[in-house]
């Protein structure tokens, strides 16, 4: 019986470090993750609107007929023509709500704007 509570203490800590480790780590994984961003005329579909702090990559379809490009944060794409599509990594370092446009001229206007929630 000794041994066995002995044992115990001593491997707590190791347990305890291991934990310690994998929680960071876990959490850098989940602010890396991918939101769709659907692209038509003349609006946006992003089935998820929000993330955790972190880095995120916007994949951008344009399922539109016309060119269209997306911009938030500061970041924008290159112009995506029709049926087209490109990935845009972002990095939200601060919780907030962050509006997103195609720079397209007259596409915002017309509808082509959101708001993107960083929890």
């Amino acid at each position: 019986m000794k041994r066995s509570i002995k044992a115990a203490v001593c491997t707590l800590p190791a347990l305890l470090a291991l934990l310690v480790l994998a929680v960071p780590a876990v959490a850098r994984q989940e602010a890396n993750v991918s939101r769709k961003v659907n692209a038509t005329e003349f609006k946006f579909a992003l089935p998820i609107k929000s993330a955790k702090t972190g880095t995120v990559t916007f994949m951008v379809q344009n399922k539109g007929k016309l060119p269209h490009d997306f911009k938030i944060a500061g970041k924008k794409s290159p112009i995506i023509k029709a049926g087209g599509n490109t990935n845009m990594k972002v990095t939200f370092r601060r919780k907030g709500r962050y509006t997103y446009i195609c720079t397209v001229p007259g596409h915002a206007a017309a509808g082509m704007k959101g708001t993107f929630i960083i929890k």
